[in-house]
């Protein structure tokens, strides 16, 4: 598992909470104390949830499921995205779609439309059309680009997400309840960490913070996989089954009048 101490976690600025009045009583176990108006978060408390989200963002990886990284804050969207295409993982870090996930089908419907539109980029398609024509295709695939390009990969739904901040994501984070789909998030002391399965207390708007969780989150991911049943393993096992099945189907010339090898031979 990523180890992140207590210490990096307090140069990254994790316990720097919101101000005093935007508190959520439920974070109350969570919250050292005050200063200056602003609560600071006890890391005594968030180390632990944090290796225990990290955890269980190994044990996906392992099984070979999908993880789902979303950030579409400012602050949040290039790590997201960069930690995300270190680890292979689906992003999104622009505006959450409605229905991304309870109307999969459709989305999945936008995303083909994007792969063809990027075909007929590189094939020649567009040297056949006129200029007006070729700069309304490209529009629509920048804008489709934009909105679904970080999950162009991913051909079903995730098995887990992981998010930064849950009261900007409030919307994507409704629909994986509903779906049953496990979220794993960073929870700031104005927000209620019962909302989520895996809830890590910390600041979410520093973007060094934001920077540590997401890296954390990749590593995680990447030491999944690599705890993976060995894809070269695979390909053997599943070579010596595919061996063993033709074996079986070189069968002994059945003797005249032998019905039950007859059939077989027939099979």
């Amino acid at each position: 598992m990523p180890q992140v101490t207590m210490r990096q976690m307090l140069e990254a600025g994790v316990h720097f909470g919101h101000q005093t009045r935007y508190w959520n009583p439920k974070m109350a176990p969570y919250i050292f104390g005050a200063r200056g108006k602003i609560h600071i978060i006890n890391l005594e408390k968030t180390v632990p949830l944090f290796n225990d989200a990290m955890n269980f963002l190994s044990s996906i990886a392992q099984k070979r499921g999908t993880v789902l990284f979303l950030g579409t804050k400012r602050s949040a969207r290039e790590s997201i995205k960069e930690e995300a295409e270190r680890c292979n993982m689906p992003f999104m870090t622009q505006r959450w779609l409605g229905g991304t996930l309870t109307n999969f089908r459709t989305v999945k419907q936008s995303v083909a439309r994007l792969k063809e539109l990027e075909a007929a980029e590189t094939d020649g398609t567009f040297d056949k059309l006129v200029k007006h024509e070729v700069l309304g295709l490209r529009r629509e695939r920048e804008k489709l680009d934009a909105s679904l390009g970080g999950i162009k990969e991913m051909n079903r739904l995730p098995d887990a997400i992981f998010v930064i901040d849950i009261g900007h994501e409030d919307i994507a984070i409704k629909e994986a309840k509903k779906l049953g789909i496990p979220v794993i998030a960073v929870v700031d002391t104005n927000y209620d960490p019962a909302l989520v399965d895996y809830a890590i207390p910390g600041n979410d708007d520093a973007i060094r913070a934001v920077q540590l969780y997401a890296r954390a989150a990749a590593d995680a991911v990447l030491e999944g996989k690599a705890a993976a049943p060995n894809s070269a393993s695979v390909r053997e096992e599943e070579f010596s089954a595919e061996s063993a099945d033709e074996g079986k189907g070189r069968r002994a010339p059945a003797k005249k009048g032998d019905k039950k090898a007859d059939a077989a031979a027939a099979e």
